[in-house]
């Protein structure tokens, strides 16, 4: 009989040699961290440090004369965050940086849909549309509104020629909502059109096909898919509102002063650098919390 030929064995590859996955994890690490570096640096000398330098002053001690005392530390300035004028202010700056996210959501949601149910074509070009106001300067963009809500503005003309009263817009609640509404919708409409953009279009039609009415569609299928872009959204529009100063100085005056405003007035004209210190860390602590309420509410979905 004819011998049979066998395949050559080929002997097995032994264990990798200890630690060589742990060499390669450690490479890998170091490469990230060399990496990443640039950013590292740029966050703690541009915001690391300045945020612990106005931790430290929050606790100092404002001289008669102006002059801020670090080594006599107290909660003195924390304590005056619940005086009747703080509280005030607090309030107001809440219930403008709320209204402003309805108002913004109201009007970001039927605008996104609409944007994300279009053709590629009319979905850049719409796109292009709401990121216009970011090719253009901030405070341009809000003293126009100062004009155009002016006594010589378009609208009081407008009225006065169809022989209305004169109203008064400008230094006004009205004008600040509606400036900071301007000002930060493209914050609601960019997420919400990723939330949306991405559903299962196809669910909702399987809804209507099950005799929902386009309401209940909506209610059942589209607002719960969408909800992490609507959380992104109220988060981005109500952080920067709570915080504003530009558009409440500009628009608003004296007479709706915001946090934003009472916190540049105590390091400007009060020279009280401890109380405004304890201000920012305050509104920054409201902002973390926002923030915190964002990732555990399926923000870290979108």
């Amino acid at each position: 009989m004819a011998a049979t030929l066998e395949p050559p064995q080929l002997e097995s590859a032994g264990p990798p040699p200890p630690g060589l996955e742990t060499d390669a994890e450690r490479a890998e690490s170091r490469r990230g961290f060399l990496i990443g570096l640039p950013s590292l640096a740029y966050l703690v000398v541009f915001f690391a440090i300045p945020l612990v330098i106005v931790v430290v002053y929050s606790f100092a001690t404002r001289s008669r004369t102006g002059r801020t005392i670090l080594a006599d530390w107290n909660l003195a300035s924390y304590e005056r965050l619940f005086d009747p004028l703080v509280l005030e202010i607090t309030l107001r700056s809440l219930s403008f940086a709320a209204i402003t996210t309805v108002i913004s959501l109201a009007v970001g949601y039927p605008f996104a849909y609409y944007i994300a149910t279009r053709s590629p074509r009319i979905r850049a070009l719409l796109l292009v549309l709401v990121m216009i106001p970011f090719w253009s300067n901030f405070l341009i963009r809000t003293y126009a509104w100062r004009v155009i809500l002016g006594s010589d503005g378009p609208f009081v003309r407008l009225l006065e020629g169809l022989g209305l009263p004169e109203p008064r817009l400008l230094f006004t609640p009205f004008a600040v909502v509606l400036g900071l509404v301007y000002g930060y919708l493209p914050f609601m409409i960019l997420p919400l059109y990723a939330a949306i953009e991405r559903l299962d279009f196809s669910l909702v039609e399987a809804a209507r096909d099950l005799y929902a009415s386009g309401w209940e569609a909506f209610r059942q299928v589209t607002w719960p898919l969408s909800r992490p872009g609507v959380i992104a959204g109220s988060i981005l529009v109500f952080i920067p509102s709570f915080g504003a100063y530009v558009t409440p100085e500009i628009l608003g005056g004296g007479r709706t002063t915001m946090l934003g405003s009472y916190v540049v007035r105590q390091f400007l004209s009060a020279r009280d650098w401890p109380f405004g210190s304890a201000l920012s860390v305050a509104i920054l602590a409201v902002m973390l919390v926002a923030a915190l309420l964002y990732f555990r509410s399926g923000g870290k979905n979108l």
